[in-house]
């Protein structure tokens, strides 16, 4: 067998070798995009440009929003002087909050009555309001503890707390809530698979449109070698892709890797042979390299990115799509990734996502076998 194999390997790596295109693909397309999805995908909302009616120009409601301009989350960009300039500051886009002071503010925290603030959000972008509204919540109770601590205080009562109970919560495997943490491990995931299956779709179609099938038919090479041999140079020179990108996550975004190294291997050696063996069968199937392509950037980017729980999460979908993401590789891998860069589990903890990942890579591997025909039509 091996005997058969060896040769076959050897082709494909002089193949590679002798295309540039190939190889750029493998080795700049990956950092290139993980540079520019690394930066583009985040969920973290900071300085969001707001316009302030201030009708009380009070030292209080100076100092309620300087806690607000000084938090790092909100950037003042224009006073306004009247309430009928709102509609114009949000339907132009120029700012995402305004903040309605009323003439009365100062004289209500004076006498201690609840003083009434109105806020204006642009609510185009539901996750980017929730995030400000969070914000704007948290600092708001925060100017209320003080001002009931300094009450206090100048009464002679210290040691006095605010709230009745004192919630400590600590975060666990991402401290600071960096969304750069959570999205590094999944874009390394979608990355290669889409750049996996890509490559590969070439690998029969390309022997058909030169015109070298013909000597593969009178090999005496199995159909299970071919695959095999195909798919071996691919996964080994892609591998250094991965250890590329995870050192790119490592040190350039600073994402922490808690995990094995050993595992982190294992996980991704099969991971890229069933995005591989995906990436064979498609080349099977198709007429054309052109054909090839654009059957493998859909079966794998869009299903990668929508139902691998990379921005969505699986729980939430449809009882259907939940069933059709069991068949998506990159689900299983993603989640050992987030398991081994923040977590820094072992194998007791995603051993399931291991299997049915290696099952999947198996499957794709032996339609592949079935699917190619020894011969030409």
């Amino acid at each position: 067998m091996f005997d058969r194999l060896i040769p076959i390997i050897k082709k494909e790596f002089l193949h590679l070798l002798r295309d540039f295109r190939s190889l750029a693909l493998m080795f700049a397309m990956p950092v290139l995009l993980l540079f520019i999805y690394g930066y583009a995908a985040t969920f973290d909302v900071k300085e969001i440009p707001l316009s302030l009616f201030d009708q009380d120009k009070s030292v209080e409601s100076r100092d309620f929003m300087s806690r607000f301009l000084s938090s790092g989350y909100f950037v003042l960009v224009k006073n306004l002087s009247s309430t009928s300039q709102f509609s114009y500051e949000l339907d132009s886009g120029n700012v995402k909050a305004i903040f309605n002071i009323p003439p009365f503010f100062s004289h209500d925290i004076k006498n201690g009555k609840k003083a009434n603030v109105q806020v204006l959000l642009d609510g185009s972008d539901p996750n980017f309001a929730s995030s400000a509204i969070g914000y704007i919540g948290s600092i708001t109770e925060r100017y209320y503890q003080d001002l009931v601590k300094t009450k206090f205080e100048k009464r002679g009562i210290k040691n006095f707390s605010t709230s009745p109970v004192n919630l400590v919560t600590r975060f666990w495997y991402n401290e600071t809530l960096r969304s750069i943490n959570f999205f590094i491990p999944g874009l390394i995931c979608i990355i290669l698979m889409q750049m996996s299956a890509s490559l590969t779709s070439l690998t029969i179609v390309s022997e058909k449109e030169q015109g070298t099938m013909e000597s593969l038919i009178v090999s005496p090479i199995r159909k299970n070698e071919l695959m095999i041999g195909k798919i071996i140079p691919y996964v080994l020179v892609a591998f250094f892709d991965v250890l590329l990108v995870t050192i790119i996550g490592v040190l350039w975004f600073h994402v922490p890797f808690k995990g094995n190294l050993i595992l982190l291997t294992l996980s991704s050696l099969i991971f890229l042979t069933g995005a591989m063996a995906l990436g064979v069968l498609i080349s099977t199937n198709a007429k054309t390299s052109q054909e090839a392509m654009q059957t493998a950037t859909l079966a794998t980017m869009l299903p990668s990115l929508l139902l691998s729980g990379f921005v969505f999460p699986i729980e939430n979908m449809p009882f259907i799509l939940q069933g059709v993401s069991l068949f998506i590789p990159a689900r299983y891998y993603l989640e050992i990734l987030r398991d081994l860069f923040l977590k820094g589990v072992g194998l007791n903890a995603f051993w399931p996502e291991m299997l049915l990942m290696t099952i999947l890579s198996l499957f794709f591997i032996i339609m592949s076998v079935r699917r190619f025909k020894k011969r030409i039509k």
